[in-house]
């Protein structure tokens, strides 16, 4: 990761780096664990998609793989920005310390909001979608006495006990994990002035 300049607990991506991230792990056959053994291995995204046609004919395939394009990449940071967010990168100052330490986990994030929601101790708090009355009230209270202590709330934007979560912990601290991407969530969005923000 060369090429970037030093930041709070790790270093931050240039604009040509995050491009070149986002190729790769948008090519084919490369995943979490993929990617990382790829930049272990040659030092850098862009020197790694270059090997990728080379690395796929060692393999044994004779079809030609789809490395995604600068064009491509670009859109999607682009979009991203339209929608009010960036991508982080997994050795970045703003990457959650948390995510970093869990096996595949995602070298870039789309993070929408105050990332230094992130970077403090967390609490996923996650339940039925078809709770009941009571059961979001218990998970509001949980949610707005962790968010006191310091704790920001991590949930799935789900109805039900993740809504209710959320809604509590505005003030305090609220990550919403999206698995469609922040132009597809699976519910409806919350925001407010507080530290908010949906991966």
């Amino acid at each position: 990761m060369s090429n970037g300049s030093a930041g709070r607990n790790g270093i931050a991506l240039s604009e040509r780096q995050r491009t070149a991230w986002l190729r790769l792990i948008r090519s084919d056959n490369v995943g979490s664990a993929t990617f990382r053994d790829l930049i272990n291995h040659f030092g850098s995204a862009e020197t790694a998609l270059e090997m990728l046609p080379e690395l796929s004919r060692r393999g044994g395939s004779t079809r030609t793989i789809r490395i995604a394009s600068v064009a491509e990449a670009e859109k999607e940071l682009a979009a991203a920005h339209r929608f009010g967010a960036r991508f982080i990168g997994i050795g970045e100052p703003d990457y959650p310390p948390a995510l970093r330490q869990i096996d595949g986990a995602p070298p870039l994030l789309a993070v929408k909001g105050n990332a230094i929601t992130g970077t403090v101790p967390s609490l996923g708090l996650v339940g039925s979608r078809n709770a009941s009355i009571s059961g979001t009230k218990f998970a509001a209270m949980i949610a707005r006495d962790v968010g006191r202590a310091g704790y920001s709330i991590i949930s799935g934007l789900a109805r039900g006990i993740d809504t209710a979560a959320h809604r509590a912990s505005l003030e305090t601290g609220t990550i919403a994990a999206l698995a469609g991407g922040l132009d597809q969530p699976s519910a409806r969005k919350y925001r407010s002035s507080g530290r908010d923000h949906g991966w």
